[in-house]
């Protein structure tokens, strides 16, 4: 690379992949074929669009940084088949502007990896496969187990829409700048949404807003039911109505939501 030394925004979460011996750990993670099209967010300088553009039919790489398109343009030269974007991925239309993606295939900025991953379940129900590299600590929290610490809103709703199919832990080292924590790829497949799905979501958004509260007071807080409801409907669903968000499995969320008012 020829270009000017790049210094990564902090406020933007930018850690640039530097080490291309993970490539290959990704490509195979995301069962890369040559007919597939990719999207990824926050390419930075390039390293995996590059990689990704000689193993797959198409790549739509969405930066939020316009300073860094020299650097990309520089380094994705010859590579025909990549459609750079420039936009907060949090607010544009990526189904509109990506339509033909089946697979998510990202090191994703650390600022926005939890909503993005979030909002992609439903918000991009062309994509069959995730291969993404987050902080180690939101890969944990993906597929966390309930009533463990780690376990969450974004687990339950990963976890319903999803089946985790690789995880790879992933050193500081292969990052510029060098991150304070570690981070990992993890790979997951897209399974059917349950009926319903955005009113789950809004349901298990609102059981974690306020997690040492119990579940009914914590939807009360939330405006969703009242608490002396929700503990009705709690207890008649076989749970303890002091019951605490974390202690209900996944699918216990899907039947809770059917049934709430």
């Amino acid at each position: 690379m020829t270009g000017p030394r790049f210094t990564a925004k902090k406020r933007l979460g930018q850690h640039f992949l530097v080490d291309e011996n993970l490539l290959g750990v990704i490509g195979r993670l995301a069962e890369l074929s040559p007919d597939d099209c990719v999207l990824e967010i926050g390419p930075g300088l390039g390293v995996l669009t590059a990689y990704l553009a000689k193993h797959v039919a198409h790549v739509d790489a969405v930066e939020l940084d316009r300073q860094l398109e020299p650097r990309l343009r520089e380094r994705l030269v010859g590579c025909e088949n990549v459609s750079l974007h420039f936009g907060d991925a949090l607010a544009l239309d990526l189904a509109r502007l990506a339509p033909a993606a089946t697979k998510l295939v990202a090191n994703l900025p650390y600022n926005i990896a939890t909503p993005l991953i979030v909002e992609s379940l439903d918000g991009l129900p062309q994509i069959e496969l995730w291969c993404v590299m987050v902080q180690r600590e939101v890969a944990d929290r993906l597929f966390a187990s309930p009533k463990s610490k780690a376990y969450g809103a974004v687990s339950v709703l990963v976890q319903l829409a999803s089946e985790k199919i690789g995880f790879h832990p992933v050193s500081r080292e292969v990052f510029r700048p060098r991150p304070r924590v570690e981070s990992a790829l993890v790979a997951f497949e897209r399974r059917p949404l349950p009926e319903g799905f955005a009113r789950i979501k809004r349901l298990v958004v609102a059981a974690f807003a306020h997690r040492r509260k119990t579940l009914a007071n914590s939807l009360a807080i939330s405006g969703l039911v009242a608490r002396e409801k929700a503990e009705a409907i709690l207890e008649r669903a076989g749970h303890d109505p002091r019951i605490r968000a974390e202690a209900l499995t996944p699918p216990e969320f899907a039947a809770l939501a059917e049934v709430l008012p």
